[in-house]
């Protein structure tokens, strides 16, 4: 596979140049191109410009709405909704996020579901903003329904990822992001068109046998990770990011035929804590209990090697195959 080196700023503006051709708003275009720019700095290429395609696909077959004007609304004291206008989640986020900082400080604790809108980003990426604020903070989304339950044979559930993250003093937040399925789709999806092999126990064929086949595993259904205990926490963030929010589980998802290759519709849901709500310098324990962990030899904090990409990408650019420059430069054109 041939690279081409790219800066961070040429990797914005391949991305802001697709959207803009296939007619996004300049607020859309601008915060989706954002996403996709940090995600190729923390090399999470899955959810850089990979996915690029995908939200031009979305707009131009009308599925999504490419000028999408969100809306926050008070569900209650410390309960935010934004409504996201069939848009793409980085606006509907952004929307909401002021609001949702100002009243976990102001009331300890606050909630913001989106919804009506489509999600394809890195769940640290939304995340980051909230921690780096100075507050703890959860994120749950439904995947594409990709992913068979433990014993299971068949998808029920989405690859339903979950993100954490704790403020730090000195910067770098503590940030974990993952699915709840063994790998995410998107990996798996790299794994085919890079022409690897899986590990065993990501998924299963469409006969629901064990397989080391990417595009079979992508035919068939993934595996939870973990087993019983990741499937458990796959269907409690089924629930939470689907009906609690008034949004539809991946399984309805599926059911409506998408076919464009782009983010599925789908509610994301935040849970922000403001440590100092528990009047206790959480943080420097938590620093404590960091520098305890990695004081042990081969100890990695979650979300350290993001940040070490990302200063690396700042000096040296990314790789990027050329085949997908070629592509996202063909979509321009269209």
């Amino acid at each position: 596979m041939t690279t081409i080196n790219m800066s961070l700023n040429d990797i914005h503006e391949l991305s802001l140049h697709a959207f803009n051709s296939a007619r996004f708003s300049a607020e859309q275009a601008r915060a989706v191109a954002q996403v996709v720019t940090r995600a190729e700095a923390d090399h999470c290429r899955s959810h850089g410009l990979y996915r690029v395609p995908g939200y031009v696909s979305a707009v131009r077959s009308g599925r999504a709405n490419g000028h999408a004007t969100p809306s926050v609304q008070h569900q209650a004291a410390s309960v935010l909704y934004v409504n996201g206008d069939r848009g793409f989640a980085p606006l509907a986020a952004e929307a909401g996020r002021s609001e949702l900082i100002a009243v976990a400080k102001r009331q300890g604790i606050a909630a913001m579901a989106l919804g009506n809108t489509h999600h394809f980003s890195a769940l640290w990426a939304d995340l980051e903003p909230i921690v780096d604020a100075g507050l703890v903070a959860w994120c749950f989304v439904v995947g594409q329904c990709a992913v068979a339950p433990h014993g299971g044979r068949s998808r029920l559930m989405g690859t339903n990822p979950i993100g954490f993250g704790w403020p730090r003093p000195d910067g770098g937040s503590f940030i974990f992001d993952f699915a709840t399925s063994a790998a995410a789709r998107g990996e798996v999806e790299l794994k085919r068109l890079a022409n690897e092999r899986i590990p065993e126990g990501w998924g299963v064929d469409a006969e629901g046998r064990p397989t080391t086949d990417p595009a079979e595993a992508l035919a068939g259904a993934l595996l939870p990770f973990g087993g019983y205990k990741g499937s458990a926490l796959s269907m409690m963030v089924e629930l939470i990011a689907g009906p609690l929010i008034r949004e539809k589980t991946s399984r309805e998802v599926a059911g409506l035929g998408i076919t464009d290759g782009g983010p599925p519709p789908g509610g994301e849901l935040y849970v922000v804590i403001d440590p100092a709500a528990f009047g206790r310098d959480a943080r420097t324990i938590g620093e404590t209990f960091f520098n305890e962990a990695t004081s042990q030899p081969g100890v990695r904090l979650p979300s350290a090697r993001r940040h070490a990409a990302r200063l690396e990408s700042h000096r040296s650019g990314v790789e990027v195959p050329s085949e997908l420059i070629r592509q996202i430069e063909d979509l321009s054109r269209d």
